[in-house]
């Protein structure tokens, strides 16, 4: 799947659809933040409802990176997410 990247606060963040389908899947999609790599790695998730595209590649590129950017305000950290395995 496309990833974008985006800058917040000096930190690079990847931002790629998160892969989970729910019950929801036409209506919402997860998108994971992840900054670094490997163990060190810290992943934020968030959900949204698309306005125009279904698709979530398609999706994704439609997002401003105003959009991204107040997506990450809302995120959650991965610990609280079944996107993300729970993983701290």
């Amino acid at each position: 799947m496309p990833d974008r990247t985006i800058v917040i606060n000096g930190n690079s963040w990847r931002v790629e659809p998160s892969g989970r389908v729910t019950s929801s899947d036409r209506d919402e999609i997860g998108l994971l933040f992840v900054r670094g790599s490997g163990d060190g790695r810290e992943v934020r998730v968030t959900r949204y409802s698309p306005q125009q595209a279904r698709s979530r590649e398609a999706s994704l590129a439609q997002l401003s990176d105003e959009q991204l950017r107040e997506l990450f305000d809302f995120s959650q950290p991965s610990s609280t997410s079944p996107e993300a395995g729970y993983r701290p």
